[in-house]
């Protein structure tokens, strides 16, 4: 309940038509974007491993379940883990340890959150 909980699908699950004992079709045809990314996660959390690599998870989410997951899961349940966090959203960029910037596949910018502050972080599209 507390991965469920994290990864806000507790209202999803009361939706669903037998709760988490649903089948979850073919590539997920039956789940909202959201909710397929909060699965992937609840998933990965659930594996139990050592290193998570997560493609932006919460681009398919509002900013109010976003947060709840980045603090709930991310930097809850995932703090004791190495966790490759990709995103674009630079809100959570002040909780994360290390920040490599990439534009055009390349990294042009690293370093933590205090150390790129005077940068122009708010110009990044790529």
């Amino acid at each position: 309940m507390q991965v469920v909980e994290a990864c806000s699908l507790s209202m999803d699950l009361e939706l669903l038509p037998a709760g988490d004992q649903t089948e979850i079709g073919e590539r997920g045809v039956n789940l909202s974007g959201g909710q397929k990314q909060r699965v992937s996660l609840a998933r990965a959390v659930y594996s139990d491993t050592e290193l998570v690599l997560l493609d932006d998870p919460l681009s398919a989410v509002d900013a109010h379940v976003g947060q709840h997951i980045f603090t709930h899961c991310i930097t809850g349940l995932l703090k004791n883990k190495t966790v490759l966090f990709v995103t674009h959203q630079l809100q959570f960029l002040n909780k994360c340890d290390y920040i490599l910037m990439m534009k055009d596949g390349r990294i042009f910018q690293e370093g933590t959150h205090e150390g790129l502050i005077g940068t122009d972080l708010e110009n990044i599209t790529d």
